[in-house]
């Protein structure tokens, strides 16, 4: 049996931020998986500070992504599920283990600004379908992602 969606977007609109919030998905599990292996990974007499702020930001992320799947099925599409799914989907590079702490940091804080973009786009997308309850769950992640740049980038010694 298949179900009529009916809740006032039309099937190509709910394609199309379907479409824009799968890539805000894999940028998103792509930089979750990149800030938990760094917290994992890092390393330094900075160490325990961190591997705190990476872990309040992953696990964050965690969060986030299972509230941006249920979005995307909401809106009657399915939500990717495999590594290569992601992989082909993402801006983010796969992150390196022997970096030093500090490029570690950098390179989160420019992936954030990545998956920042993404959103960007893809709340342009939900915005012109008029889809506010996709409008309003990217603008969460906006608001949560540049915090985490700025986060970063104050570790990092920048404004």
């Amino acid at each position: 049996m298949t179900a009529t969606i009916d809740t006032g977007l039309s099937k190509a609109s709910r394609s199309d931020v379907a479409e824009a919030l799968t890539k805000v998905l894999a940028d998103s599990f792509a930089v979750y998986l990149k800030t938990h292996g760094y917290h994992w990974n890092i390393r330094g007499p900075e160490f325990f500070g961190f591997h705190n702020l990476l872990e309040q930001q992953y696990r964050d992320i965690w969060a986030a992504l299972d509230e941006i799947a249920e979005r995307i099925r909401a809106l009657g599409v399915l939500a990717p599920q495999s590594f290569s799914g992601f992989g082909n989907l993402t801006s983010i590079k796969d992150g390196d283990p022997e970096k030093e702490a500090l490029p570690m940091l950098k390179e989160l804080m420019q992936d954030h600004e990545t998956l920042i973009a993404t959103a960007r786009a893809a709340f342009e997308v939900a915005q012109d379908a008029g889809d506010e309850a996709s409008a309003d769950l990217v603008t969460q992640r906006l608001a949560a992602h540049e915090k985490f740049a700025w986060m970063l980038r104050s570790t990092l010694g920048g404004r």
